[in-house]
């Protein structure tokens, strides 16, 4: 049968197709026996060719790394808690703290404010020597009076000044004393055409510096007759004690006029009246305390009321808080600023801690100890002021650091306090393993005079421990 054109169309493609499969298949057939080793070259592009788009390189996500572990608190193992639990020490309150690494080693009620008795001592001396300057010294003027006749002894806070003869020591060694004061105003007076031939009849006696009570409210009276504590007044003599060499003496019941009398005496005028000094009038003499660094270590070793007072006094208002009791609360908080300690919880009536209203917590001791035993600017006035276990001030007596306590003899820095409800000793510590402590301890309530030795037990105690005292 003679084929058409459209058949014999079909079949040349039928044929092709057929012949393309044989040698496609062959191909494949070859490149899977034996793959040429070579690359292949890659095409080489034409100007017709299109630009190829890259392949984003996907961002590579920074995997976190973990943190480093921890150092292990180590496990300590020396305790004081027998020695905390001893009946003697009443309502009990104490921290320990690592002095170089700031660790809380050790608390009990660390953060609550408490009466700390004469610990108070030390944040007056911080804030006075950050107020006032460790140079600074407390002065006693003479004027011209605005009568004929008449001077004005002029009171600058200092209860150090003397009626002793000049060349003696008192209770405060180095202080100034009235008779040299005196010797300068009658120079002054004789050189003055003014008053040159006119007789000194009268002493004008100001106090004004200070104002308010002369006894803090809370104060019992028995600290005045017992011989502690003198009434607060800007002009007095050697802390208006009835034996001016002597630390425990009875006082008077008007120190500005035991110091007037005196005056007047040594100048050899005829009597006193109270008053001011004019404005503006010539100075006729004047003589210094000792400087207040020198003050602060005399209140600190033998725990001394009235010098811890005026130094409060004078530090309220130097700050600009005032010159009353009241102002102390201002005054003294503004100067311990200085030291970078949080002072919101402190509550201060006195500057001696005499009073029980005084709340400080043995946290805030013990933290401005750290800078007191690196002697940060002028503190190391305080530091060496603190009294040494067994060796001077107040811990040197023989009731303190004896018997098996006496183990920590010279490694204790710390300033002592008592009053009629609570025993305290706040410092530092050197302890036995070389680790520099501080700490504060306060023994509270209804307790006796052998509280002292209890303090002491657990001191030494700690002294033992160093580092390795176990907060349990």
């Amino acid at each position: 049968m003679p084929l058409t054109r459209r058949t014999r169309l079909v079949s040349a493609i039928t044929a092709g197709a057929v012949a393309y499969a044989a040698a496609l298949g062959g191909a494949v057939a070859g490149g899977a026996a034996a793959a040429d080793p070579r690359p292949v070259p890659a095409p080489t592009p034409t100007a017709s060719s299109a630009a190829p788009t890259p392949t984003p390189t996907p961002t590579e996500v920074a995997r976190p790394v973990p943190a480093a572990p921890a150092a292990p608190s180590p496990i300590r193992t020396c305790s004081v808690s027998a020695e905390a639990a001893d009946g003697r020490l009443g309502s009990f309150q104490g921290r320990v703290v690592n002095a170089v690494t700031g660790e809380v080693l050790f608390d009990r009620g660390g953060d609550i404010p408490s009466r700390a008795a004469s610990v108070m001592k030390v944040l007056t001396s911080a804030a006075a020597l950050s107020v006032l300057g460790p140079d600074h010294r407390l002065a006693t003027r003479v004027v011209r009076g605005a009568e004929p006749g008449t001077v004005v002894l002029v009171g600058g806070g200092d209860p150090t000044l003397s009626r002793t003869p000049s060349g003696s020591t008192t209770a405060y060694p180095g202080a100034a004393h009235l008779d040299d004061l005196a010797a300068q105003v009658r120079a002054a007076w004789s050189a003055d055409p003014a008053t040159a031939g006119t007789p000194i009849t009268t002493v004008v006696l100001d106090a004004s510096y200070f104002a308010g009570d002369d006894w803090e409210p809370s104060w019992a009276r028995s600290e005045l007759t017992g011989g502690y504590m003198p009434e607060i007044t800007a002009l007095m003599v050697d802390g208006d004690r009835s034996d001016p060499y002597a630390n425990t003496s009875v006082r008077s019941d008007d120190p500005v006029q035991r110091a007037g009398d005196a005056f007047a005496a040594a100048l050899g005028a005829g009597g006193t009246v109270r008053g001011t000094a004019p404005a503006g009038a010539p100075v006729l003499g004047q003589v210094e305390s000792q400087p207040v660094s020198t003050l602060v270590q005399q209140s600190l070793l033998v725990s001394d009321n009235a010098l811890a007072e005026a130094l409060a006094r004078v530090t309220a208002i130097e700050a600009g808080a005032g010159n009353t009791f009241g102002s102390l609360q201002a005054g003294v908080t503004s100067g311990l600023a200085a030291y970078g300690v949080d002072s919101s919880a402190l509550r201060i009536v006195d500057g001696s801690g005499l009073s029980d209203n005084n709340a400080i917590p043995p946290s805030y001791l013990t933290s401005l100890l750290i800078k007191v035993q690196n002697r940060e600017g002028a503190l190391w006035a305080v530091y060496d002021g603190l009294p040494i276990s067994g060796q001077t001030g107040s811990l040197r007596y023989s009731d303190r650091f004896s018997g098996a306590a006496s183990r920590a003899d010279g490694a204790v820095h710390a300033k002592t306090g008592w009053i009629e409800t609570g025993y305290t000793l706040a410092g530092t510590i050197d302890a036995a393993d070389g680790t520099p402590l501080t700490f504060a301890i306060y023994a509270l309530g209804d307790v006796r005079d052998n509280a002292k030795q209890a303090i002491d037990t657990w001191t030494a105690a700690v002294w033992d421990c160093g580092n390795n005292l176990a907060n349990h």
